[in-house]
C-alpha cells in the first residue's frame, strides 16, 4: 500500500501501525473534509455569536469562568499550547510519535471539534515529510486528555517546539522550512482541539497490544520447546480436557501444543520415554493451555477497548451541528485504555512467571534427567545457572510494574480535574512488561534449545526441528560457558521474526 485515506472509513490497530512505521502517504478522504468543513463553519458562526462557550471565549479548566475578550480568542489558544507543554524525560520513539499524529489526525477527521481542514492537513503534512515531533514520556495523568505530550506535538504545528527532521533534532520552525512546510495560525478551538485527548496512550495502547499478539506466539513455542526437551507428556492437551471448561484461548493453546507436539505424529524424544515411571508434569508444563490461553483472551479483550478508542472523538467541548449544540463532557477521561493497560500488563507478566519456572525445571537435574544446568561438564561450567537467575529477577521487575496505574489519582487544577486515570503511566509500564517478558522467553527459548540437543541424536517433532535450526543459525549450542548476554540479545531479535 502507498497510500492511506484517512476519514474514509474507522481505521485498525495494523493501520496505525503501517503508518508509523512505514513511508505510507496519507491523504484526507473528500468526505472528511466535507465533516470538518460543516463543523468548522458552524463554530465560526457560534463564536461571533458571542455565547459563551467552553474553551473558544474561556479560560480553561478551574478558569472556565474567566471570560476571554474577542481580541484575545486568538492569543488564547496559542498560550494554551505553549503552557501545556511541560514534558519531561526520555523523547518518545519515532514511530510511536507518528502514531500520536496519525491518530490526532483520525479523531479531529470527525467533525466535531471544529477545526480548519488546513489544520488537520498539517498534522497529515509532518507525518508525509517525515516532520517527527519531540515529545518526552513523562508529563500526563490521562485525565483532560494526553495534555502535555500532545501540546509539544502542537507546538510543531505553529513553529515552535522541537522537532527531528531527517534523524536529526532542529527547532520546530526550521524543521517545517526545511520540510518545506508553513506553520498553522491557530483558530477558534483550535488549540484546545489538538491537545483535548487520548492519543498518547491510545499510540502506545497500539503498539502494546499488537506486541502482545505477536509475543504469544512467540510464549507458545517455547513452551512447547520446552516441554519436548523435559520429556513431558501431551496428555493434558487433550481435546476432551479443554472442552469441559470451554475457554476459547485454552482451547486454541492447547490445539496449537497439539498440532507442534505430536503431528503428523510423536516425535522420537516423545516415544523414548512412553513408560517412564512419571506421572504428571509441573503446572509450568501442564497448565500451559489454561495459563497462556487467559493471556490470549486478555489481549483480545483489550483490542476490542483500544480499537473503540482510535475511532473516537475524544475532544471537548464538541459539535453537534445537525443537532445546533455544543456539548462540553468528559470524553478526553482515559479511565478505559488505563484499565486495559494494566490488565494487559498483568496478562503479558504472567507468561513471564510460568516461562522463568520452565527455565527452571530445564536446569533443575533432580526433575529434567538433564545435565546440570545445560551443560554436560557442570561444576567447571556453571551453563544456564544464571541465565534463570536473572530471568527471575526480570519477573520480579515485572511484578512491581504490574501495580496498577489506574487506581491511583491525584486531584489537579485546583480539584477541578478530580480524578484522573494515569493511563499514560499505565501504558507506558505495560510496553515495559511486555519488552520484558519478552526477553524472559528468549531466555527459555535458548534453554530448550540446549536441552534438545542434548537429547540427540533423537530428534523432535518436523516443526520444533525447523525451529530448533533457525535458532542455531543464530545462536550455537554452549558445550562450555560464554557471555550469555550476546547470545539473549540475538534471540530477543530473532523472536520478532516468528
Amino acid at each position: 500500500m502507498s497510500k492511506f485515506e484517512l476519514g474514509k472509513k474507522q481505521i485498525t490497530l495494523e493501520d496505525v501501525y503501517l503508518v508509523a512505521t512505514t513511508s505510507v502517504e496519507v491523504t484526507l478522504a473528500e468526505v472528511a473534509k466535507k465533516r470538518i468543513k460543516k463543523a468548522h463553519t458552524y463554530l465560526q458562526k457560534k463564536a461571533r455569536s458571542g455565547d459563551v462557550i467552553y474553551g473558544v471565549n474561556t479560560g480553561f479548566g478551574l478558569l472556565s469562568n474567566v471570560k476571554i475578550p474577542e481580541n484575545d480568542i486568538a492569543k488564547l489558544q496559542l498560550n494554551l499550547l505553549r503552557s501545556h507543554a511541560v514534558g519531561t524525560g526520555a523523547p518518545l520513539s519515532r514511530d510511536k510519535v507518528r502514531a500520536m499524529v496519525f491518530l490526532r489526525a483520525a479523531t479531529l477527521t470527525q467533525g466535531h471539534s471544529g477545526t480548519n481542514v488546513a489544520t488537520v492537513q498539517a498534522l497529515i503534512n509532518l507525518l508525509n515529510h517525515d516532520v517527527t515531533p519531540w515529545i518526552p514520556e513523562q508529563g500526563s495523568v490521562g485525565a483532560s486528555g494526553d495534555l502535555s505530550p500532545l501540546a509539544h506535538l502542537a507546538l510543531v504545528l505553529i513553529g515552535e517546539g522541537k522537532a527531528y527532521y531527517k534523524e536529526k533534532l532542529i527547532s520546530g520552525a526550521l524543521a517545517l522550512k526545511q520540510a518545506g512546510l508553513t506553520p498553522v495560525t491557530l483558530g477558534v478551538k483550535e488549540g484546545l482541539a489538538l491537545i483535548n485527548g487520548t492519543q498518547f496512550m491510545a499510540a502506545l495502547a497500539t503498539f502494546a497490544v499488537l506486541e502482545s499478539e505477536q509475543l504469544m506466539r512467540v510464549g507458545n513455542l517455547s513452551g512447547a520447546m520446552t516441554l519436548e526437551a523435559l520429556r513431558g507428556t501431551v496428555a493434558a492437551f487433550d481435546p476432551k480436557i479443554h472442552a469441559v471448561r470451554p475457554h476459547p484461548g485454552q482451547i486454541e493453546v492447547a490445539k496449537f501444543l497439539r498440532e507442534i507436539l505430536i503431528h503428523p505424529k510423536p516425535s522420537e524424544i516423545a516415544t523414548s520415554h512412553l513408560n517412564c515411571d512419571r506421572v504428571q508434569d509441573p503446572y509450568s508444563l501442564r497448565c500451559i493451555p489454561q495459563v497462556h490461553g487467559a493471556s490470549l483472551e486478555t489481549i483480545r479483550f483489550v483490542r476490542t477497548i483500544v480499537e473503540r478508542e482510535i475511532n473516537s472523538v475524544t475532544d471537548n467541548p464538541l459539535i453537534f451541528v445537525d443537532e445546533d449544540e455544543i456539548l462540553s463532557g468528559g470524553n478526553f477521561h482515559g479511565q478505559y485504555l488505563a484499565l486495559a493497560m494494566d490488565y494487559l500488563a498483568i496478562a503479558m507478566a504472567e507468561m513471564a512467571s510460568i516461562s522463568e519456572q520452565r527455565i527452571e525445571k530445564l536446569i533443575n537435574p533432580a526433575i529434567s534427567d538433564l545435565p546440570a544446568f545445560l551443560m554436560k561438564k557442570s561444576g567447571i561450567n556453571s551453563g544456564f545457572m544464571i541465565v534463570q537467575v536473572a530471568a527471575a529477577s526480570i519477573v520480579s521487575e515485572n511484578k512491581t510494574l504490574c501495580h496498577p496505574a489506574s487506581v491511583d489519582t491525584i486531584p489537579t487544577s485546583a480539584d477541578k480535574e478530580d480524578h484522573v486515570s494515569m493511563g499514560a503511566w499505565a501504558a507506558r509500564k505495560c510496553l515495559t512488561v511486555i519488552e520484558n517478558t519478552r526477553r524472559v522467553l528468549s531466555m527459555e527459548m535458548m534453554a530448550g534449545s540446549q536441552g534438545i540437543d542434548l537429547l540427540r541424536p533423537l530428534k523432535s517433532t518436523a516443526r520444533l526441528e525447523k525451529l530448533h535450526a533457525e535458532i542455531r543459525k543464530h545462536i550455537p549450542y554452549f558445550d562450555e560457558d560464554a557471555p550469555f548476554y550476546e547470545a539473549i540479545e540475538k534471540m530477543v531479535a530473532l523472536t520478532y521474526t516468528w
